[in-house]
């Protein structure tokens, strides 16, 4: 068996043995594969499982996401949300904001889940805090000033998720000088693990999640 059978067998297996994936995160992910360019960016059936977990045992308040697509991960996330819960999920493409509202509105967060269009970085400012859980997963150029932005309005003990740090694998290796997006996620990966506002913990799960818990 080859490395990339096992994977695949491997990530199955995981899936068949995980909590079963709601109905309307399985017709999402079917629309998005059909529908929208560059479908990979949708979180893993698995990934989600875990955001949802996690979310769950965190039972926030309040959500932030950074990169909507078509808001399969928003969905998980919100699984954990307490009742009266907000997230808020930011995203610049207006080509996906049909798709968001579809399936948001069919969900039973539609009234907890608030969306943005527009750049990150002039919406956030707006957004007040704070924040027991932060998921990150827009373009990795800007993932420190994310970073930088959404710490001080997170809660201690809250919990900030940063994704695809793992970049296909490019950041195990030197990087060509105009490969910018694989060397900031090599500095990204390199300040969370010396940063002494949180403890981080880096997965190597699927595309590799950061799990940064704040101090």
């Amino acid at each position: 068996m080859n490395s990339n059978t096992f994977l695949d067998a491997w990530s199955s297996y995981a899936l068949d043995h995980s909590e079963s994936i709601p109905k309307l995160l399985l017709e999402l992910e079917k629309e998005t594969h059909q529908k929208i360019l560059q479908p990979r960016m949708l979180s893993s059936p698995l990934q989600g499982r875990l955001l949802s977990l996690l979310s769950q045992l965190i039972h926030p308040k309040k959500i932030l996401e950074i990169g909507t697509f078509t808001g399969y991960a928003s969905l998980c996330l919100a699984e954990g949300l307490q009742k009266e819960g907000e997230l808020h999920t930011i995203d610049s493409n207006p080509e996906l904001v049909n798709i968001q509202e579809k399936y948001f509105s069919k969900s039973k967060y539609a009234k907890n889940i608030h969306t943005h269009l527009g750049l990150a970085l002039e919406i956030l400012p707006n957004i007040k805090g704070p924040f027991d859980l932060v998921f990150i997963d827009a373009d990795k150029l800007n993932y420190n000033e994310y970073f930088e932005q959404v710490l001080p309005k997170t809660r201690k003990r809250g919990l900030i998720i940063s994704d695809n740090v793992m970049w296909s694998g490019k950041v195990l290796q030197k990087a060509h000088p105009k490969d910018i997006s694989t060397i900031a996620l090599q500095s990204y990966n390199a300040k969370l693990k010396a940063d002494s506002r949180i403890k981080t913990v880096l997965l190597p799960f699927r595309d590799g999640l950061n799990l940064s818990w704040v101090l």
